[in-house]
C-alpha cells in the first residue's frame, strides 16, 4: 500500500483494495464510510489493460469483497456497483456470470447486505459490442446500457430523493400553473385526490432509469439535477479532464464512470462531510464529484498511471471556486 494523492478533500492509495481495506492502517475508518461507489473490473472473457478476471475466480473474488465492503459501511451506509454485461467465449452468448456474480455478493452471509433497488443507464453512445455478434455477423443488438445495483446493511439506507429531482415536464409546470386536476379513481384502482398532484415540490422524483440522450427527438430528455448541473459544464466528451488528457497526449483509463452518474448517488445517498470510497478508483470519477459536492473521499487502485490521471482531475479550476459555486 502506497499513499499516492493527498488532496484535502480525500486520498487515493496504490495497491489492492481488498488487502488495504483489511489492513490495520484503515481500522479506523471501519464503520465510517456512508457510500461505497465503484466500477469494478467486469468479467469479460478477454483480458484488458486495466484489469479483470474470468469465469470461477472472478465470481469467488467479487463474492469475497462483500464482508469487507460491509464492515467499512455505517449501519446506514449504501454500496452502489456499476456492472456491464458480459459474454460467453467465442460464442453469441450472454454469460450469467455478472448476475452470479451479483447474487453471490448480496447472499454471502457474512456480509449482511440485501439489495435495495436496480438502476439502468441507457447510452446510445456506447459502441456497437460484442463487435463479431453486432457489426460482423449481425445477429445481436447494440448492448447499450449498464445495470447500476444498490444495496445496503439496512433495510432503510440514508438516502433522500428530494435532492435529485428531475425538472417538471411541461405539462405538469402547466397544471400547477392551472392549479386544476382530473381527480378520481383511476383503472389501476388509484384514487387520486383533487389537491394531489397540485403542490410544487421543486421538482419530480428521479426514476431509476437513467436516459444519457434522448431515445425520442420529440421528448426532452429530463435527467435529475445532479446529471443537469455537471453535464452542463463537464460533458463526458469535452470536460477539463479529456481536454487536458489530450493536450498531455495522455490515453484516459478506458471503462470511466459518467461523471454525472456518480453525482447522482453520492447527492442521494450522502450528506456534506460523509466519506465516500472507491476501492476501483481508475482515473477517480468518484472522488472528483465527490469533492465537488463537498464529500470526503478515499480513492484505491493497482495502477499508478490512473493515480496521475486523477491528479489532473484536481487541477480543474471549478474546485477552485468558493464553496456552494462548485456546480
Amino acid at each position: 500500500m502506497r499513499l499516492e494523492q493527498n488532496q484535502e478533500s480525500g486520498k487515493y492509495y496504490v495497491g489492492d483494495s481488498k488487502k488495504i481495506l483489511k489492513d490495520s492502517f484503515f481500522h479506523n475508518m471501519r464503520g465510517k464510510i456512508q457510500l461505497i461507489l465503484t466500477s469494478p473490473p467486469f468479467p469479460l472473457n478477454q483480458k484488458k489493460n486495466y484489469g479483470n478476471m474470468t469465469g470461477e475466480e472472478y465470481l469467488e473474488w467479487f463474492a469475497s469483497l462483500a464482508p469487507i465492503f460491509a464492515e467499512m459501511l455505517t449501519c446506514r451506509g449504501s454500496i452502489v456497483i456499476e456492472m456491464g454485461n458480459g459474454w460467453e467465449p467465442n460464442r453469441p452468448v450472454q454469460s450469467l456470470l455478472p448476475l452470479k456474480s451479483l447474487m453471490s455478493f448480496v447472499e454471502n452471509n457474512e456480509a449482511g447486505l440485501r439489495l435495495i433497488q436496480q438502476f439502468v443507464c441507457y447510452n446510445p453512445s456506447r459502441l456497437p459490442s460484442p463487435a463479431q455478434w453486432v457489426t460482423v455477423k449481425r445477429i445481436r443488438t447494440v448492448d447499450s446500457f449498464t445495470n447500476i445495483w444498490w444495496m445496503a446493511k439496512s433495510d432503510e439506507p440514508k438516502a433522500d430523493n428530494s435532492k435529485v429531482l428531475r425538472p417538471y415536464s411541461n405539462s405538469m409546470l402547466k397544471l400547477l400553473n392551472k392549479q386544476n386536476f382530473n381527480a378520481g379513481k383511476r383503472p389501476s384502482g388509484h384514487n387520486i385526490s383533487e389537491t394531489g398532484f397540485l403542490r410544487d415540490c421543486g421538482g419530480s422524483i428521479a426514476h431509476n432509469f437513467f436516459e444519457l440522450e434522448s431515445m425520442d427527438s420529440k421528448r426532452k430528455v429530463r435527467l435529475p439535477d445532479p446529471f443537469n448541473a455537471f453535464s452542463l459544464s463537464n460533458s463526458t466528451s469535452n470536460d477539463f479532464f479529456t481536454r487536458t488528457c489530450k493536450e498531455r497526449r495522455i490515453k484516459p483509463h478506458p471503462a470511466r464512470m459518467h461523471m454525472a452518474l456518480a453525482a447522482f448517488f453520492i447527492q442521494y445517498l450522502t450528506d456534506p462531510g460523509d466519506w465516500v470510497l472507491d476501492p476501483f478508483a481508475g482515473s477517480n470519477t468518484t472522488g472528483y464529484a465527490s469533492a465537488r459536492l463537498g464529500r470526503k473521499w478515499i480513492a484505491i487502485d493497482t495502477r499508478e498511471e490512473y493515480v496521475e490521471q486523477s491528479k489532473i482531475r484536481f487541477e480543474d479550476p471549478v474546485l477552485k471556486k468558493p464553496n456552494g459555486e462548485n456546480l
